[in-house]
């Protein structure tokens, strides 16, 4: 059983990142299990100073929830051009520790529009390249995804979106599989 951590970088309930994340739970292949971290806004904001034993409790959840997969997967909204606050602080709580030193990783952009949403990705990947996360290429994709795409179920409802979700959350596994 494959386990993947799908992590979103909105607090935003209807966030079009999250419906993607939802969407790849909810339409996992067989044998792959996709979890979605909740806990984003009870981070604290981060401080190295506090980056020791005993961390605040949720910094203690989010690495523990990273350490127990096999995987991550990420999608994040772009605010101002770059990272939103709130993800940035996560990623920041996972620098001092090594939870995501080889680990498997991929996001989804589901910014509608060619180049949208770059500077996040850029962002994102200057984070991961700096903490050794093994980004799986071919799990990193642009799927444009519209608020108009997404069910009240919280569910990306468009058949070739979802399968281009699932195509992203299949290479991911095969990219966890190859580097066995």
């Amino acid at each position: 059983m494959t386990e993947i951590l799908a992590i979103s970088g909105s607090l935003r309930h209807a966030s079009t990142n999250t419906a993607a994340l939802r969407t790849a739970a909810a339409l996992a292949p067989d044998g792959t299990t996709v979890t979605l971290f909740q806990g984003l806004d009870s981070l604290p904001h981060f401080n190295p100073d506090r980056d020791v034993d005993p961390l605040p409790e949720p910094v203690t959840a989010l690495r523990h929830a990273v350490s127990a997969c096999d995987a991550v997967l990420f999608s994040t909204p772009e605010y101002a051009g770059t990272l939103p606050g709130s993800f940035k602080n996560l990623l920041d709580w996972m620098v001092g520790g090594t939870e995501l030193n080889d680990r498997a990783v991929g996001w989804i952009n589901t910014s509608p529009g060619i180049g949208r949403g770059s500077g996040a990705t850029a962002a994102l990947i200057t984070v991961l390249h700096y903490v050794t996360a093994n980004i799986i290429d071919d799990a990193c994709v642009q799927v444009p995804i519209g608020r108009e795409h997404v069910g009240l179920d919280g569910i990306v409802t468009d058949d070739s979106l979802r399968a281009q979700i699932i195509l992203a959350v299949e290479a991911l596994t095969a990219g966890i599989d190859s580097a066995s």
